[in-house]
């Protein structure tokens, strides 16, 4: 899945909003919290603004999917969020319809932390 298509994908979910930082990374909210991150690196580890660099995507995700996405091939613990059950995936990694359903639980796990109200505002719930 290239930036273009996580950008597209996480903007086609329900009331979310989306943010460049942390040296470019496309980082996607919903009610305000972090679901998603596409960062492009460079070489040597370091961030870079180039879209052609491979992209790496970050998630939120259930503890079960945290440990059975650790022990794959081209997924680790998302640097600085991993506490918080976040994965890491490579370029590659997961299929794209894979990614897809583990950013669309992401997406659902996070709103399902707002509030009743929060998530009403939002027209997650009636």
């Amino acid at each position: 899945m290239t930036r273009d298509e996580f950008d597209a994908y996480c903007g086609s979910l329900k009331a979310t909003t989306h943010v460049v930082q942390w040296g470019g990374a496309s980082v996607w909210k919903v009610g305000g919290k972090i679901f998603a991150i596409c960062s492009n690196w460079g070489p040597e580890e370091k961030e870079t603004d180039d879209v052609t660099a491979p992209a790496r995507i970050s998630f939120k995700c259930s503890d079960l999917s945290y440990q059975i996405l650790c022990e794959l091939e081209g997924i680790i613990p998302a640097p600085y969020l991993a506490r918080a059950k976040w994965v890491q995936a490579y370029e590659g990694a997961l299929s794209e319809e894979d990614l897809k359903s583990y950013i669309t639980d992401a997406h659902d796990i996070i709103a399902s932390k707002l509030t009743k109200k929060r998530q009403h505002e939002l027209g997650l719930i009636a």
